[in-house]
C-alpha cells in the first residue's frame, strides 16, 4: 500500500491526537478577557478552516454570541475592539489566514493564534498575543483536524464563552476509540464503502449544521486522499433548489455518481423527514445511495465520529486506486506559481 507519509496511522491516532491537544491547551497562557465581546471570528481556510467550522458548529449552538467562521483574505468589516478573533493556520503560512489576522490586529481585535509555528506563530509573539501550539510533526493539515479544533473548544471554555465543551472532548475521544476497532478490521465498512463507490464521483449530503460540516470534510478529503473530483450540499438546503436538477439526465447520472448521506442524532426531524424524500427522488438517477449514521455522546462525537469514518473511507478508496493518499502536488504547485506570479 503507497502511504508514503502515514495517513492511515494519523487517522487511526485521531482520538490521541484530541487528548493532547486538549492538556496542550488547557495550560496554554495569556488568554484575553472576554468582558464584553459581542462576536467570535475563526480565521482559517483549508484543513485549518474545518477546525473553525466544527467549534462553530459544537460550541455556537450555546455561545451567547455569533460565532463566524471567515475563509478568505479579508477580515470581516465588523471586527473590532469588542471581536475575539481566532486565526487558525496548521503551518502558520497560510497567506489567507497572515493577511486577515493582520487586519484584525489593526482593528484592535482580542486575538489568539492558533499554530505549529511559522510566520503566524512569529507574528504572535511580536504582537503579545498568545499562542495556541499545534503539533508540528503532523505529516499534513487535513491529518490535524483533531489538533486544530481542540484548542477553540478548550480556549473557549476557558474563556467562559461556552461550557461542558471537555465533556464533550472526553465523550468524542471514547467514541473515536470505538470507532476505531470497528474500521480497522479487515474488510470494514470504510473499506466496503470506498469499493462500493469504487470509480464513481462521491456526492455527500448532510443535514443541518453537523451534517454540513462533515459533508465538506468528507468532501475535502476525497478531494486531497485519492485525488478525485467529489461534491457536497446540505439539507435543508438542497430542498430547495438542487434536489429539482435530478428530473434530468438520469441516464448519465447514475452511471457517474455515488450519494453518501451523513446522518445524525440532532437533525431537526424536518430535517429527517426531508433526507427521506431525497433518498425517494434519486434512488434511480444515482449509482447507490449509501447511509453513514453517526455514534457518540454529544455534538462533538456524533462530528468527529463522521469525520473518522469519512477520513478512512477516502484513504481506502485511495488505496484502491495505488494511490499516495499524503502528497497534494497540485496545490503545492498553485503556492509556487502564486509566489512566482
Amino acid at each position: 500500500m503507497l502511504d508514503s507519509l502515514g495517513m492511515f496511522a494519523e487517522a487511526y491516532a485521531l482520538p490521541e491526537q484530541m487528548a493532547a491537544a486538549r492538556v496542550s491547551a488547557a495550560s496554554a497562557d495569556g488568554l484575553p478577557d472576554t468582558a464584553g465581546v459581542t462576536s467570535v471570528v475563526i480565521l482559517g481556510v483549508g484543513g485549518s478552516g474545518i477546525g473553525g467550522d466544527i467549534c462553530a458548529a459544537v460550541a455556537g449552538p450555546d455561545c451567547p454570541v455569533p460565532v463566524v467562521v471567515s475563509k478568505h483574505y479579508e477580515c470581516p468589516g465588523f471586527v473590532g475592539p469588542d471581536t475575539l478573533v481566532f486565526a487558525v493556520s496548521f503551518s502558520g503560512n497560510t497567506e489567507e489566514a497572515i493577511g486577515a489576522a493582520t487586519a484584525a490586529r489593526d482593528a484592535g481585535a482580542r486575538l489568539v493564534v492558533v499554530a505549529a509555528g511559522g510566520e503566524l506563530a512569529r507574528l504572535a509573539g511580536e504582537w503579545g498575543v498568545p499562542l495556541l501550539p499545534v503539533d508540528d510533526s503532523i505529516p499534513m493539515p487535513r491529518a490535524g483536524i483533531g489538533a486544530v479544533t481542540v484548542p477553540l473548544l478548550v480556549a473557549l471554555e476557558r474563556m467562559g464563552l461556552t461550557d461542558g465543551m471537555t465533556g464533550q472532548i472526553d465523550a468524542a475521544i471514547a467514541q473515536l476509540e470505538r470507532r476505531r476497532e470497528q474500521l480497522r478490521v479487515a474488510s470494514g465498512p470504510a473499506e466496503r464503502l470506498a469499493a462500493r463507490i469504487g470509480g464513481t464521483l462521491p456526492l455527500v449530503y448532510g443535514g443541518g449544521a453537523l451534517g454540513e460540516v462533515a459533508a465538506w470534510r468528507w468532501k475535502g478529503q476525497f478531494n486531497e486522499n485519492p485525488k478525485v473530483p467529489a461534491f457536497c450540499n446540505r439539507i435543508p438546503e438542497l430542498t430547495h433548489n438542487e434536489l429539482a436538477g435530478w428530473a434530468q439526465h438520469g441516464d448519465v447520472t447514475r452511471q457517474v455518481l455515488t450519494m453518501v448521506h451523513l446522518r445524525h442524532d440532532f437533525e431537526h426531524p424536518n430535517v429527517s423527514r426531508r433526507f427521506d424524500f431525497v433518498a425517494s427522488v434519486c434512488d434511480e438517477v444515482v449509482a447507490d445511495i449509501h447511509t453513514v449514521r453517526a455514534e457518540g455522546d454529544g455534538r462533538l462525537a456524533q462530528l468527529m465520529d463522521l469525520v473518522l469514518q469519512g477520513d478512512l473511507v477516502t484513504l481506502h478508496l485511495a488505496a484502491r486506486a495505488g494511490v499516495d493518499p499524503g502528497p497534494i502536488a497540485v496545490l503545492d504547485d498553485l503556492k509556487e506559481w502564486l509566489r512566482n506570479a
